[in-house]
C-alpha cells in the first residue's frame, strides 16, 4: 500500500496491486448485470471521473444501452421522459458532487409524476467526506423524501459475500422505483482510486452471462461475481378491493342519476376502454384532461367531454348541475375551473381512484379514497352497477354543454387566419396524425391545450411534465419519450420554457432523435397577464413579465434544426406537417402579443355562454 498525494487533494491510500481493480471490476459488473437483467437497460451517462467504473461497465455490457449527455440537469429529465413512455425504470449516472444535485429537479418531477427512475450517483469513498476533499459535497440521502428508497452503498470490497447482497440492493432498487406509487430510488456508490475497472474481466463476466444465471459451472470467477446466485424476482400483483368494501361502494353508487367521472393526468393506459365502458352503462359524462389518456382514442367517445373548462366558467352552468357523486381518476385535472365546481359542491361524494396507494386530493373534500387497480374497479362496477338511459336529462345537459361549447370556440377561431395562442390547439388538432404524440409545454400552453383540443377517435398521446408541474426540462424529458419510442412527436413550448433547457437540444443531434418544436414566445412570462400580478402596472414587466428579446432562429441553427416562422395558420400547418413528416430537429415560431392574448382569451368566454343560452341549458 502507498500513498497517492496530489497537489490541492488530500493523502488517499492506493492499492497499486490488481486485487483492488479486480474487486472493483466484479463490484460495478455485478451491479449494471443485475439492473439490466431486471429490466433497467437504458442508461443516461453524464461524463466524469468519479462515475468511471459505472460508465465503463455499462458501455461493456451486451444488454445496455448508453445515451451521453453532457448536462446533468438535461440528462435527468431525458431518464425522465423515456422512463415515462417505456414504462420501465431508466437509471441515471453521474460523477461526484454537484453533478447529482443537478439531477434534482428532474427526481421532484420523477416523485410527484410517478415515473420510475434509478439515479447512480458516484461519490468519494467515506474517508474523503467531509474533510475538504474536492468536488465532494453531501450525496447521503441528496434527494431527501423524494424517493421512494436510498442506501450507500460500501466500497467495493474482498468479500464474496458482498456480490449477492448488492444484487440483491440492484433488485430491491428496480421494485421500490416500480412500486405504488413508482417513482425514483437512489443510489450512491463510493469508489476509491484507481476507478478503471479490467476490461477482459467485464467482458468475459457479461459474455458468460446468459449460461452462467442458468446453470452454475463452478468458476471461481463466477462464484465470485454472484452470478451464480442473482437476486429473486420480484413480482407485485394490481392491488383489489375486498368484496365486502366494494359491495358497500356499489349500495352508495346505484341510487346517483347525477355522476360525474374525472379523468386526470396519469391514469394507467388501460383506463379508457373501462371508464368508458362504466360511464356509458350509467350516463355519467367523463371530464378527460388532455394528460389523461381519456381524450382520445378508439374506445367510446359518447360520453368523453373536452370543453368542460369553457363551459364550467359559466356561473349558470356550474351552479345549477350539482353531481351527487364524483368519481376520480388519476391527478387532478389541469382546469382551474373543475376545481371550483368542485369546490363550489362540497356536498358531492368525492371518490378519488389511487392504484399507487398516495394522496392526490388538494381539494380535502373527498369522502372516499380507494386504493386498487382503476382498471378493474371499473370492470366491476359496470358488472354489478344498474344501467341507466344514456340520455337521461342530466348526461343531456353535460353533452349539449360540450358541444355548444365546442362549437362556440370553432366559430370565434376557425375563420381567423390571424396567429394567437389559442389558435396552436385548435389548428393542432388537425394536424396531429394518429399514433402521434403531443408533449405539452407547463404555464399557459397546457392550459390552451385543456380548452381547445377537443376530443378524436384516432389515437393520440398526449404528456407532460404534471408533477411539479415547472418549465424546466421540458425539452430533454419530450426527447427523452422520442428515445423511448414515442410516435412522431411534437412537443409546444413557451419561449422561457424553451430558454430555460435549451441545453436539452442537443440529444437530439447527438443521438438521431425527430422532433417538431412548436414554440409559442410571446416574449416572457404570459400566464402572469392572467394573474392579480398584472394589476401592478408599474412593476408587472420587470417582476413578471420580463421580456427578453430572444432571436431563437440562431438556436436552431446552433443545433442544427430547420427553422420556420410562422405568420399565418396555412404556414403554421404546412411547417407542422414537414416537421412530423421529416428526419432531424425542426423549429416552428409563432409570435404572440401577451396583452392581445389575455384580450382573444376573454372574448372566447362571453360566446361560450350565449352558446349554452341557445341550446336551453341555461
Amino acid at each position: 500500500m502507498v500513498w497517492n498525494v496530489l497537489p490541492g487533494a488530500a493523502p488517499q491510500p492506493v492499492d497499486r496491486g490488481m486485487n483492488h481493480i479486480h474487486s472493483l471490476t466484479l463490484w460495478v459488473g455485478a451491479l449494471i448485470d443485475e439492473l439490466v437483467r431486471g429490466g433497467a437497460s437504458q442508461f443516461v451517462v453524464c461524463p466524469g471521473s468519479r462515475s468511471a467504473p459505472l460508465a465503463l461497465a455499462v458501455a461493456r455490457h451486451p444488454g445496455a444501452r448508453v445515451w451521453m449527455h453532457l448536462d446533468e440537469r438535461s440528462a435527468a429529465f431525458f431518464a425522465l421522459g423515456m422512463a415515462r413512455q417505456r414504462g420501465e425504470p431508466v437509471a441515471l449516472v453521474c460523477t461526484s458532487g454537484t453533478a447529482a444535485a443537478n439531477f434534482h429537479p428532474a427526481v421532484a418531477e420523477a416523485d410527484l409524476s410517478r415515473v420510475p427512475l434509478l439515479v447512480l450517483t458516484a461519490d468519494r469513498p467515506h474517508e474523503l467526506r467531509d474533510n475538504g476533499a474536492p468536488q465532494t459535497i453531501d450525496q447521503v440521502r441528496l434527494f431527501g423524501p423524494m424517493t421512494r428508497w436510498f442506501s450507500d452503498l460500501p466500497v467495493p470490497g474482498e468479500a464474496p459475500v458482498l456480490l449477492p447482497y448488492l444484487r440483491a440492493v440492484a433488485a430491491r432498487a428496480l421494485a421500490a422505483a416500480r412500486g405504488a406509487p413508482a417513482g425514483p430510488v437512489h443510489l450512491n456508490l463510493p469508489f476509491r482510486e484507481p476507478l478503471v475497472p479490467d476490461r477482459a474481466v467485464l467482458e468475459n463476466l457479461f459474455k458468460s452471462r446468459s449460461t452462467s444465471l442458468a446453470a452454475p459451472t463452478g468458476d471461481p470467477t463466477e462464484a465470485r461475481s454472484g452470478a451464480a446466485h442473482p437476486a429473486a424476482t420480484v413480482v407485485a400483483g394490481p392491488r383489489l378491493l375486498p368484496e365486502a368494501a366494494l359491495g358497500v361502494l356499489v349500495d352508495r353508487l346505484a341510487p346517483a342519476t347525477r355522476g360525474l367521472i374525472l379523468c386526470g393526468p396519469g391514469c394507467p393506459p388501460d383506463l379508457p376502454q373501462a371508464v368508458a365502458r362504466l360511464a356509458a352503462g350509467r350516463g355519467w359524462p367523463i371530464l378527460a384532461d388532455p394528460l389523461s389518456g381519456a381524450r382520445h382514442g378508439p374506445h367510446d367517445q359518447r360520453l368523453v367531454l373536452s370543453a368542460y373548462d369553457a363551459f364550467l366558467r359559466d356561473e349558470g352552468f356550474a351552479a345549477r348541475y350539482a353531481p351527487e357523486v364524483v368519481l376520480r381518476f388519476g391527478a387532478m385535472p389541469t382546469s382551474r375551473p373543475v376545481l371550483q365546481f368542485l369546490q363550489r359542491h362540497p356536498e358531492a361524494r368525492q371518490i378519488v381512484v389511487d392504484e399507487g396507494a398516495g394522496w392526490r386530493e388538494p381539494t380535502s373534500l373527498a369522502a372516499e379514497h380507494l386504493f386498487c387497480d382503476p382498471a378493474w374497479l371499473c370492470g366491476e362496477l359496470s358488472a354489478r352497477l344498474p344501467a341507466a338511459p344514456e340520455l337521461t336529462p342530466w348526461t343531456r345537459a353535460w353533452r349539449d354543454a360540450d358541444r355548444s361549447a365546442r362549437e362556440a370556440i370553432a366559430v370565434a377561431l376557425g375563420p381567423d387566419e390571424r396567429i394567437s395562442e389559442p389558435g396552436v390547439f385548435f389548428h393542432l388538432a388537425d394536424v396531429l396524425p394518429p399514433g402521434a404524440t403531443l408533449f405539452v409545454g407547463n404555464s399557459m400552453p397546457v392550459r390552451d391545450c385543456d380548452t381547445f383540443l377537443p376530443a378524436t377517435a384516432h389515437p393520440l398521446t398526449i404528456i407532460g411534465n404534471r408533477g411539479a408541474n415547472g418549465i424546466d426540462g421540458l425539452v430533454s424529458s419530450a426527447l427523452g419519450a422520442v428515445a423511448g419510442g414515442a410516435g412522431p412527436l411534437v412537443m409546444a413550448l413557451g419561449d422561457l420554457s424553451l430558454y430555460h433547457d435549451a441545453n436539452g437540444l442537443l440529444a437530439a443531434r447527438l443521438h438521431g432523435l425527430n422532433a417538431t418544436i412548436v414554440l409559442i414566445n410571446n416574449d416572457g412570462g404570459g400566464i402572469f397577464s392572467f394573474l392579480p400580478q398584472a394589476s401592478e402596472r408599474d412593476q408587472f414587466e420587470p417582476l413578471f413579465g420580463t421580456p427578453h428579446g430572444l432571436d431563437f432562429r440562431p438556436l436552431a441553427e446552433m443545433y442544427g434544426a430547420r427553422y420556420t416562422l410562422a405568420q399565418d395558420w396555412p404556414t403554421f400547418r404546412a411547417a407542422v406537417r414537414a416537421g412530423l413528416e421529416g428526419e432531424g430537429l425542426h423549429l416552428v415560431e409563432v409570435r404572440t402579443d401577451r396583452e392581445r392574448n389575455v384580450t382573444d382569451h376573454r372574448a372566447i368566454w362571453p360566446r361560450v355562454s350565449a352558446a349554452l343560452r341557445a341550446a336551453g341549458v341555461v
